[in-house]
């Protein structure tokens, strides 16, 4: 019997060091290793600093796959993302290397993991529009009425998200929570989880977004509406984009939206939380403190040999 392939993965909320956990990791076990981007953001070119996309020392110590994969203004699924990450797990295994899945979008890893059934369905530009100038709670209604399950796993607020999933039941028939059955597992997992209490992953949130913007991310968003790509856009309506977006328009001053995009930050945590809850079996979980990286080497190192993690 053919002993199943290995995929680690790395999980957690924004900000609590999931990248330097996966860097730290490989060069303590100086095995091969290579990391697959688990989040949704960092699939887009051009936006590098307001997506904490890991810098090019940081690939350069681990090589990543899944970045800068779409311009801006493409469309970008569920489905599409769990195709490429398939293709990237059989590139990574035909190297002899083995794989850590790298990410805050829980939706991506466990589709990933589970083997979730994800339909294709491209984007329908022209029905986008059209419920982008409905309102967001009759959006959400309309969501609830056909696909009650969806609230398990879709925040009311992310127009985005709600916007997709009657995208796919207008195009199937059937609601995104049907979709979610699952094929047997082709690999062995190891999940890690970071986490932090609360209050010191908020001050951590909020010192990483004043570093953003010393580090130019309002710049940023100026190349990108120079660029040609539009504030509309679903890639710009990521936390910080939107408010930068706002604050070039005029409509805010920075220091409003700076204070915004740590709100907004602080509300994905807690949304990225739902999806990697503090009792879940699946997840060995570690404090995200300066002993982090030794906690988890040990961990990864005794699972690769086949001991119990």
């Amino acid at each position: 019997m053919r002993t199943k392939r290995k995929v680690i993965a790395i999980v957690g909320a924004t900000a609590t060091g999931k990248t330097a956990l996966a860097i730290e990791v490989a060069r303590q076990l100086r095995g091969d290793f290579e990391a697959l981007n688990a989040d949704s953001r960092q699939v887009y070119r051009y936006m590098d600093i307001g997506t904490a996309k890991p810098t090019a020392a940081e690939r350069g110590a681990l090589p990543h796959r899944l970045i800068d994969i779409v311009n801006p203004d493409e469309g970008f699924s569920l489905g599409r993302w769990l195709q490429l990450a398939k293709e990237a797990l059989d590139e990574v295994w035909e190297q002899g290397r083995v794989p850590i899945v790298v990410g805050g979008t829980g939706q991506y890893v466990w589709a990933l993991l589970e083997g979730w059934r994800v339909p294709r369905v491209p984007p329908q530009e022209e029905l986008r529009r059209e419920m982008e100038a409905r309102p967001p709670e009759e959006l959400l209604a309309e969501l609830r009425r056909v696909d009650p399950e969806s609230q398990e796993f879709i925040e009311p607020k992310n127009v985005r998200r709600v916007i997709r999933a009657l995208e796919v039941y207008y195009a199937t028939g059937k609601p995104l929570s049907h979709w979610r059955t699952k094929d047997a597992p082709r690999f062995e997992t190891l999940v890690i989880g970071l986490r932090m209490a609360r209050e010191a992953l908020y001050e951590r949130i909020d010192g990483r977004v004043e570093a953003m913007m010393a580090s130019g991310f309002p710049e940023e968003v100026r190349g990108l509406v120079d660029r040609g790509y539009g504030c509309d856009l679903s890639a710009m309506s990521g936390i910080g984009y939107r408010e930068l977006c706002a604050h070039i328009g005029g409509e805010m001053s920075l220091d409003e939206a700076v204070a915004r995009t740590k709100t907004g930050t602080h509300r994905l945590a807690r949304h990225q939380n739902t999806w990697f809850k503090a009792g879940d079996e699946r997840i060995r979980w570690i404090e995200a403190n300066d002993g982090a990286s030794e906690a988890a080497a040990r961990v990864v190192e005794s699972w690769l040999r086949g001991e119990a993690a």
